[in-house]
């Protein structure tokens, strides 16, 4: 693994973020952990560099984030926009959804990652 994954530092607030998630997360974890979705493996708060990501596939390089309301305002788009821009210096894709979705459409959420598994 990349000295730029999992820090040993951060290693506590992965452990405190994976067991305090949100429903959301817990919900689109049911369908993607255990190679559920067309056999990648996903690992759940994996870190790159300070920032810790809900969800990484590490086979494609690709970043789930799931966001709640904070992230829709000022300060909370400017934050994901660096964390993207990071990401993508470490060629690691990101796909963003609303908590909401996973529950108002989990089919279009599931899919959309799928897709993107086609789409390197």
């Amino acid at each position: 693994m990349q000295k730029d994954h999992n820090r040993s530092h951060l290693l506590f607030f992965r452990k405190k973020l994976r067991n305090s998630g949100t429903s959301a997360e817990a919900e689109l974890w049911k369908h993607i952990s255990n190679k559920k979705l067309e056999g990648r493996k996903f690992r759940r708060q994996h870190s790159v560099g300070n920032y810790i990501l809900d969800f990484y596939c590490p086979s494609e390089k690709l970043a789930i984030e799931l966001d709640g309301e904070d992230h829709y305002w000022q300060e909370g788009i400017e934050k994901d926009l660096k964390k993207e821009l990071f990401l993508q210096g470490h060629s690691i894709r990101v796909l963003r959804f609303e908590n909401k979705w996973v529950f108002q459409d989990l089919e279009y959420v599931l899919r959309t990652i799928a897709k993107a598994f086609h789409q390197r």
